[in-house]
């Protein structure tokens, strides 16, 4: 039992040191969005900037085949076509490699492109990379960006089951801000 305290404390600690020795912080509501240029599953390569003119919702999660990441995965491919239907693109991002991801898909049947940030780029452009040393992952995190590739909306807190139906709202408020 004590080895089991001790590693929660080492944890613990090790979590406060990354958070407070970070010197890069989440893009700013109104910046532009960080540049990104990384593979899907299927292995084409998507930049945010191949998306101007369209709304893009850009979530971070931990990890593929997951409770809470399959939860909210599955919960986008079944709202895609409410995505569709207001010009945004969906993609998920986490640490995992193209054949995770492939697999990750294949198992849920998504529809929408899951990109690999093995360099970690991204997610740390992004603010949202947790790394203990030998852990490191993408934070559950999502932003919203407008067509001209500025941020709309962070959301720095997520509950898988009900996040997919905030983000839809949230679209609908900026679309509407944006005429």
């Amino acid at each position: 039992m004590k080895i089991t305290q001790l590693f929660i404390a080492l944890t613990l600690t090790l979590s406060t040191l990354v958070y407070t020795t970070s010197t890069v912080a989440a893009p700013a509501q109104g910046s532009l969005a960080p540049e990104f240029k990384l593979s899907d599953q299927f292995g084409i390569t998507h930049s945010l900037i191949d998306y101007r003119g369209q709304w893009v919702v850009l979530y971070f999660y931990p990890k593929d085949n997951t409770r809470g990441c399959t939860i909210e995965a599955g919960k986008f491919r079944d709202q895609k076509s409410a995505f569709s239907e207001r010009n945004t693109t969906v993609f998920g991002v986490s640490l995992d490699d193209v054949e995770s991801h492939l697999d990750f898909s294949e198992t849920l049947k998504l529809n929408f492109s899951l990109l690999a940030d093995e360099t970690k780029s991204t997610s740390k452009s992004y603010d949202v990379l947790t790394d203990l040393g030998l852990i490191a992952y993408s934070s559950r995190e999502t932003f919203i960006i407008d067509p001209e590739g500025r941020i709309a909306h962070h959301f720095d807190e997520v509950t898988p089951k009900t996040h997919t139906a905030m983000v839809l709202k949230k679209l609908d408020e900026l679309i509407e801000i944006y005429k």
